[in-house]
C-alpha cells in the first residue's frame, strides 16, 4: 500500500489529498547522525559582476544537490505498521522555483560564516528543503549568516553581523533574479535566521514592487516572527503582502512558530519586537502581533499535521527509506494570549498509547522551534501545490 500526496486541481478548486505523516529535523543545530560526511562539499560558484560571488548550496541540475536527494519515505502508524509513503507530482510543478534560506547552523568560530559548504548546511537542506523538490526547482544560496558563535555572544551579535548576513543574501537573490529565474514564479522558504533574512528581503525588494509581487506564489516564513497590525493581515513586516487565508491563496505568507503552550515573556519567537524579530529589524511592539497561519486549516480551528523526518533523526526498526512519516500523531491550532501568537502542537494520543518517536518541547522560550518545518512538512508541500495550481 502506498500513501500518496497527489498534486493537482479539480474543477472549482485545488484537490485535497488524504495524507498521513510524522515528525521533524532540528534546524538551529543538526541532530546526531550526520546525513553527509564532514568537510567541505563541492559547490556551484558563479562570479557576480561585482566583488561578490554566489555559491549555490542547492542548484537545479547540480551533480551533488542536497535539495534533490531521495525523497522516498515509509509511513509508520500508531501500531508501528509500515506502508510506503510517496509524492506524485505533475510536470507543471517544474515551472515554479523555490528560493530557500536555511536557519542558523554554521559552527564556524567567526561571527559570520564564509561561503564554504559544510555538512551542517547540506544536512539542513536535505531535512528542510529536499521534499519541496516535488513541487518546485529548489534554489538555495550560501550566505554569510550569523554563526552559532555570534548568536551565543550577545555583545558580539551586532547590527553589522546582521547586515553582513543580509547583504550576502541580497547579492545572491539579485544574481538569481538576473541569471536564473527565467520568468518563473517563486515560492520563498525560510526558517529562524533564514526567515528573518527573508523578511528583510521581501520587505525591501518584493513588497514595494508590484512587478515582483506578481511573481510571488507564497512565502513560507517559519520561526521568524512575521508581524502584522493587530486584527489585520498586513501592517507589520509588510505593507502589501498579506498572510494566507487559504491553501489556494497566492501572493501571501504562511507564518507560525510552534509551542505546546503560551510562549514565555522572554520567548525568542511568538512575541513581537523581541528575539528573532531583532534580526529582521522589527523592534515595534505596540499594536503589533506575530502572525500565525495554520498550514493544515488556514483558520482558527485545529487540524491534523502531516509531519515528516529524515529517518536518521527518528530511527524506527525496519525502516530503510531515507524518510519516515508518522501519521495521526499531532494536531495544530493557532492561539493568541497575553500578547503572544503561536501554533499550538498537541499529540493525538498520550505516549502510553503511542510510543513512536516524538518531538521535544524546549520550554516557553523556544517551544518546538527546532521542528517548525518538519512538524508540518507534508502540509506545506501540499499547500505549495495548491497555490501553484491556483497561480496557474
Amino acid at each position: 500500500m502506498t500513501t500518496a500526496i497527489e498534486i493537482g486541481r479539480r474543477p472549482g478548486g485545488p484537490r485535497r489529498a488524504s495524507v498521513a505523516a510524522g515528525v521533524t529535523l532540528a534546524t538551529l543545530a543538526v541532530p546526531a547522525g550526520a546525513l553527509l560526511p564532514a568537510g567541505p562539499v563541492a559547490a556551484a560558484v558563479r562570479p557576480l559582476h561585482t566583488a561578490s560571488h554566489t555559491v549555490w548550496l542547492c542548484h537545479p541540475g547540480a551533480a551533488s544537490d542536497p535539495c534533490a536527494s531521495d525523497r522516498t519515505a515509509t509511513s509508520v502508524g500508531v501500531n508501528f505498521a509500515k506502508t510506503a509513503f510517496s509524492t506524485t507530482v505533475t510536470p507543471p510543478a517544474k515551472n515554479f522555483d523555490c528560493f530557500y534560506v536555511y536557519p542558523t547552523v554554521s559552527a564556524e568560530p567567526s561571527l559570520n560564516s564564509d561561503l564554504t559548504i559544510q555538512k551542517e548546511e547540506s544536512n539542513i537542506a536535505v531535512g528542510q528543503a529536499s521534499q519541496f523538490s516535488s513541487v518546485c526547482n529548489v534554489w538555495a544560496p550560501m550566505y554569510r549568516q550569523a554563526t552559532k558563535a555570534a548568536l551565543s555572544d550577545g555583545e558580539a551579535f551586532t547590527s553589522q553581523v546582521i547586515a553582513t548576513a543580509y547583504d550576502s543574501l541580497l547579492a545572491a537573490w539579485g544574481d538569481y533574479l538576473a541569471h536564473d529565474n527565467h520568468g518563473h514564479p517563486v515560492v520563498f522558504i525560510g526558517h529562524s535566521q533564514g526567515a528573518a533574512m527573508l523578511i528583510r528581503l521581501l520587505r525591501s525588494q518584493i513588497d514595494p514592487s508590484a512587478q515582483l509581487r506578481k511573481k510571488l506564489v507564497s512565502a513560507i516564513i517559519l520561526g521568524g516572527n512575521v508581524q502584522v497590525a493587530k486584527g489585520s493581515d498586513v501592517g507589520g513586516s509588510f505593507r502589501h503582502i498579506p498572510t494566507c487565508s487559504s491553501a489556494s491563496a497566492t501572493g501571501c505568507v504562511i507564518a507560525y512558530s510552534t509551542f505546546a503552550s503560551e510562549p514565555g515573556r522572554d520567548a525568542v519567537v511568538g512575541r513581537p519586537g523581541q528575539g528573532v524579530s531583532i534580526q529582521s529589524g522589527q523592534a515595534t511592539r505596540r499594536r503589533q502581533q506575530v502572525a500565525c497561519v495554520n498550514p493544515a486549516t488556514f483558520t482558527s480551528k485545529a487540524g491534523d499535521l502531516v509531519a515528516m523526518y529524515p529517518t536518521v533523526v527518528h530511527l524506527v526498526a525496519g525502516v530503510t527509506t531515507p524518510w519516515t512519516a508518522f501519521p495521526q500523531m499531532y494536531t495544530a491550532q493557532c492561539m493568541q494570549q497575553g500578547g503572544a501568537a503561536w501554533l499550538q502542537i498537541q499529540r493525538i494520543l498520550p505516549p502510553t498509547q503511542d510510543s513512536r518517536p516524538s518531538v521535544t518541547d524546549e520550554g516557553p522560550m523556544w517551544g518546538f522551534h527546532l521542528d517548525d518545518v518538519n512538524l508540518a512538512l507534508g502540509n506545506l508541500i501540499l499547500d505549495v501545490a495548491y497555490e501553484e495550481a491556483s497561480y496557474r
